[in-house]
């Protein structure tokens, strides 16, 4: 029969497994990245996605400008309301329970990219971005799918492409995202 140390032994080897598992998953999609880094079209897409997706100012400005349009300032005011909150779910509380470091603290060479405070998991962009996707698909329906989609995950790669965060912060947060905006539509009703 197995005493205590030997379960915790197979613990600790389960959770070291698990940690080599994304950090090979980390390395393989960072040297996918490494080919787009130095092409001109690909730097500029990806560091102005990510540079927009600072404070979730490209959801706030997409918002507002749908809101316009459709004569829905009720949206655009719970929009704003619901990535203020978000943010400060992602940001200021599941953020503080990880210390994962970056992979750099100022971005990929040439991609001068604001330096972040706060830990890299989960990346927030992808949570923001996951989750203004989210309200919106719920909001503009399957016709508008694509368009948001796109654009949430440019936002959340491009933040592997600036070297901010690891692919599995990305997947990570815009996991968050969506589950938060789930949770949000309900609360919404």
């Amino acid at each position: 029969m197995a005493d205590a140390h030997d379960v915790a032994d197979g613990v600790d080897d389960g959770v070291a497994h698990l940690g080599e598992t994304v950090a090979a998953f980390d390395r393989r999609v960072d040297a996918l990245f490494d080919r787009l880094r130095g092409e001109p079209y690909a730097d500029r897409l990806f560091l102005t996605a990510s540079s927009l997706g600072d404070w979730s100012l490209l959801w706030h400005l997409l918002g507002l400008a749908r809101g316009l349009i459709r004569r829905r300032p009720d949206q655009i005011l719970a929009l704003a309301v619901a990535l203020g909150v978000e943010s400060l779910i992602v940001n200021q509380g599941i953020k503080r329970l990880f210390r994962r470091p970056r992979p750099t603290v100022d971005g990929a060479d040439g991609l001068g990219v604001r330096a972040p405070s706060t830990s890299a998991f989960p990346s927030g962009h992808a949570s923001s971005a996951a989750f203004a996707a989210t309200l919106l698909i719920r909001w503009d329906g399957r016709r508008w799918a694509p368009l948001w989609a796109t654009v949430a995950f440019l936002v959340a790669v491009s933040r592997i492409h600036v070297r901010i965060h690891h692919a599995s912060d990305v997947v990570a947060g815009a996991l968050t995202g969506h589950v938060l905006a789930r949770v949000a539509r309900r609360l919404m009703r």
